[in-house]
């Protein structure tokens, strides 16, 4: 630490209202995925306006890394959590991703009005195998964090033919994977040990409002009774709404459905976003029928092209679903759409609330217990294995590779493998990826 580091003071405290701008600001510029919005609050909050050390900011973040759930979603609500207890934590999750809601509900109405339009179906074309590129580098990124060893190879090849060939249910295949780990953490531990950690802080800022000697606010302290008190008001909350639903529209409406569906998906997204795709892949296009497989893969594109969390997918997934069982008739299919998408956001969001408003403390006193992380390791190997079957699944839509050989799309292949060579070779960002294959599809469209 230097001199001039010494010699600046401490920040003064943030007020509530300065908080809440600061939120509403980064869920309309938080793109670039988890990654990307991890870095964007590093910046402005241990770097810039150091209301948190860089020490307790990265204790934050590995806590929020061994929950199921949207880790930069969770990180932001942990840190609104700390600075201004429940209220701060629900405001910065909440603005994380209410922008990203709404810029995808408006999105979406324009992909279901005039995506047929020449010039749309151009874009979407080069988009859709750029999607096939982005999952495979993700599967790349989150492997070469996990898979450290031979027994965490073979649990991930293991999980993709479980479900590209076997078939078998997404939940399956997590809880076996967590099984393994928590016996392998009893029998090898060293192999499962929690891999993709983050190093310790090596660099200074300056005094934080948070600073690493700051004492646990007393709101932050673990107890049974607010555990308790927490968990029983959000699980009541979603209980409610889920309920009202039903009672209104019927157990086996669509909106009912969606209420379930995304619930479950919530508490399955062990490694992120990409992880539980192939869950809402799954109950979306083949068990409920909401979208269809081409208009999935179009979904992750919007996803990928909007701020906020990747897994807001689930917004897409529900105002298509809402708008194509045209839940309130033909002549409402916006309304209708509209609440799919936030029922389907809703259930997807609230989970992550209630882990990091009633199980902070907790979590971070037992962070370090190999029996509780091992099978969090081997869940993360899995996913990776899952992630690639989903580049599998959309690869055999985009390049029509489950027809003849005479009707695969060669152009497809070559902009995805393009793309490849952009992520891979080059460190390219997605959303520069994304709009150059954008661009390449177009001038395809339009020559072919």
């Amino acid at each position: 630490m230097n001199t001039a580091t010494l010699q600046l003071e401490r920040p003064a405290a943030v007020a509530l209202t300065d908080a809440f701008w600061y939120w509403l600001k980064l869920g309309f510029i938080s793109f670039g995925g988890p990654a990307g919005q991890i870095a964007l609050m590093h910046t402005e909050l241990v770097e810039k306006r150091r209301w948190i050390s860089e020490q307790r900011f990265l204790h934050a973040l590995n806590y929020c890394m061994v929950l199921p759930g949207p880790e930069a979603t969770q990180l932001a609500v942990y840190i609104g959590w700390l600075m201004h207890r429940t209220r701060g934590g629900i405001i910065a999750g909440t603005l994380f991703v209410l922008p990203s809601l709404a810029i995808l509900i408006a999105l979406t109405w324009v992909y279901m009005v005039f995506g047929n339009l020449p010039l749309v179906a151009g874009v979407l074309y080069g988009i859709k195998p750029a999607v096939v590129a982005i999952v495979l580098a993700a599967a790349w990124r989150i492997g070469s964090r996990s898979l450290k060893n031979a027994w965490l190879i073979a649990i991930a090849v293991a999980a993709f033919l479980a479900i590209a060939v076997l078939q078998l249910p997404f939940p399956l295949i997590v809880l076996t994977a967590a099984a393994l780990g928590l016996a392998g953490g009893r029998v090898m531990p060293d192999k499962f040990k929690i891999g993709g950690g983050h190093a310790a802080a090596k660099a200074s800022f300056g005094p934080a409002i948070i600073d690493d000697d700051t004492p646990t606010p007393l709101h932050a302290r673990f107890s049974w009774r607010k555990l308790i008190a927490v968990i029983a008001i959000g699980a009541g909350l979603g209980a409610a709404v889920w309920m009202a639903i039903a009672l209104l529209f019927g157990v086996a409406d669509p909106l009912a459905q969606m209420g379930w569906f995304f619930t479950k998906a919530a508490m399955l997204t062990f490694g992120g976003a990409y992880a539980v795709l192939p869950y809402v892949y799954q109950g979306g296009v083949n068990t409920y029928h909401w979208v269809t497989p081409a208009q999935m893969i179009d979904g992750l594109a919007l996803g990928e092209t909007t701020p906020g969390p990747l897994i807001m997918i689930v917004a897409f997934v529900g105002f298509v679903g809402g708008w194509s069982k045209a839940l309130f008739g033909a002549d409402s299919l916006f309304i209708a759409g509209t609440a799919g998408a936030c029922v389907a956001t809703f259930f997807t969001f609230l989970p992550s609330f209630i882990f990091i408003l009633a199980g902070g403390p907790l979590v971070e006193s037992t962070r370090d217990n190999i029996r509780l992380t091992a099978p969090l390791t081997a869940i993360s190997a899995a996913v990776v294995g899952v992630i690639v079957s989903l580049a599998v699944f959309f690869a055999e839509h985009v390049f029509n590779i489950e027809k003849p050989p005479v009707q695969w799309d060669f152009i497809a292949m070559a902009i995805t493998l393009a793309a490849c060579i952009a992520l891979f070779r080059f460190k390219a960002g997605t959303i520069k990826v994304i709009f150059a294959c954008a661009f390449a599809g177009l001038v395809v469209s339009y020559l072919t």
